[in-house]
């Protein structure tokens, strides 16, 4: 850890509200939480998506974190664990390796969207062709809904792992490096 934090053995995932700005973390907590609530994305584009933007943020635990396993253990039980097309592991070791082939041509481009708006949002703010792309295969909403569940694991993988609380976590699988 990089900052002070008191034990939380009853919590898999620490919590720095006890002790640092509560009405921020809870504000920031609940919109971490939102795109597992409410996504109508495919289960596996969403973890697709979601991986690819864990290895470009660093977070140890978001590169372990398996949702259908995960989000139970947290008692989510329900929003995009309702959703079709569920991932397998091969898919997760893939995407983690930077190996896109096995995804359709559906989830890779929402990969790359995802990729691109964590490493190069100017770009790709201005690169038409691959919105042109990007829309033959995505739907306004879910290209919306994308954004923001981006912006989410974006911000607080982020958050996590430049303050450490990734090496904290005790949900999501090993505590070692997943790639």
């Amino acid at each position: 850890m990089r900052v002070a934090l008191d034990p939380q053995p009853d919590s898999p995932i620490p919590s720095l509200a006890a002790q640092y700005s509560p009405e921020i973390i809870k504000a920031a907590d609940g919109f971490a939480m939102s795109p597992y609530r409410f996504s109508k994305l495919p289960l596996r584009m969403f973890e697709a998506c979601r991986i690819a933007t864990a290895v470009i943020n660093g977070c140890v635990v978001c590169k372990n974190w398996r949702s259908e396993r995960d989000l139970r253990a947290i008692g989510l039980d329900a929003g995009v664990l309702e959703q079709d097309e569920h991932p397998d592991e091969a898919m997760y070791q893939a995407v983690l390796n930077g190996d896109l082939s096995a995804l359709s041509d559906r989830e890779r481009i929402a990969v790359r969207y995802s990729q691109r708006m964590g490493q190069d949002p100017q770009g790709l703010a201005s690169d038409e062709a691959f919105w042109a792309e990007l829309k033959q295969h995505l739907s306004d909403a879910e290209i919306v809904e994308l954004t923001y569940a981006t912006a989410a694991w974006m911000a607080m993988g982020r958050v996590a792992h430049v303050l450490g609380v990734d090496m904290a976590c005790s949900i999501g699988g090993p505590l070692t490096e997943a790639a």
